[in-house]
């Protein structure tokens, strides 16, 4: 699918909206990176402080959306991965915003994370009150993120 504008998806799609099939994230995430709009499909890694699993689903490559720094960013970017959305901070901004890829995330700090390797991945998770599914489509751009159940058209 070609990169179009979440508001386009809203404006041609109020169905889904209204049935719940696509919903909005709260704005409450910054931008970094270059790359200003990025869809896919969403793969789900749920961790709390702890960026060993996170680091792993970075190395795999042709994922396209999922407590981290530059290195595993230009990782991501490396392996063709469009944009991440992360449900908390990160680190090392300057050399993630040189990186071709977007990035969504809560704010920056300056704090390493945790290294135990803990977590669950491709579970549901929640993010800002809305819960997400692996699987399901991600649309970002500077307007918002959009998640829905299925790959939007417009």
């Amino acid at each position: 699918m070609a990169l179009v504008t979440t508001a386009e998806v809203c404006d041609t799609n109020p169905q889904l909206i209204g049935s719940g099939e696509l919903r909005a994230l709260q704005p409450i995430f910054q931008v970094y990176g270059r790359r200003q709009i990025f869809s896919g499909p969403v793969v789900t890694l749920k961790a709390y402080e702890d960026n060993v699993l996170i680091r792993e689903f970075l190395e795999e490559k042709a994922l396209r959306c999922a407590i981290l720094g530059g290195n595993p960013v230009v990782r991501a970017q490396n392996n063709g991965w469009a944009g991440i959305v992360v449900n908390g901070c990160i680190r090392d901004v300057d050399e993630i915003n040189g990186c071709d890829i977007g990035v969504r995330a809560l704010a920056s700090h300056p704090m390493k994370a945790n290294r135990k390797g803990v977590g669950e991945k491709h579970v549901p998770i929640t993010v800002g009150g809305t819960r997400i599914s692996d699987g399901e489509w991600l649309y970002a751009d500077t307007d918002g993120i959009l998640i829905s159940r299925t790959e939007a058209s417009v």
